[in-house]
């Protein structure tokens, strides 16, 4: 299921269009952080090379400057749903982008 959370999500799966290919990250350090999960785990999308984001609620704003500058695209509204269904739904265009 997707986490509704953006900072304090406990994995990062990052999908390979191209290869068709996906990878599961553990992001669960960030449990730890008592300030600044956002961006740390907005950093970890970047060096995984991410170029878009599907996430619940969306990244808070010192996260989302850091992917606006690395030039990830937002889409927000993946909530309480499976992964499969968030990525359908940014397919068929049903998630805000941001």
């Amino acid at each position: 299921m997707m986490d509704a959370r953006f900072g304090r999500t406990e994995y990062i799966l990052v999908y390979d269009n191209e290869s068709g290919e996906m990878t599961k990250y553990d992001n669960r350090s960030v449990s730890e952080v008592a300030h600044g999960a956002g961006p740390k785990t907005a950093q970890a999308l970047f060096e995984l090379g991410a170029d878009i984001l599907i996430t619940g609620n969306g990244p808070g704003g010192n996260a989302a400057v850091v992917l606006e500058k690395a030039g990830v695209e937002i889409y927000v509204g993946a909530s309480e749903i499976s992964v499969e269904e968030a990525f359908e739904s940014y397919q068929s265009g049903y998630l805000k982008k941001i």
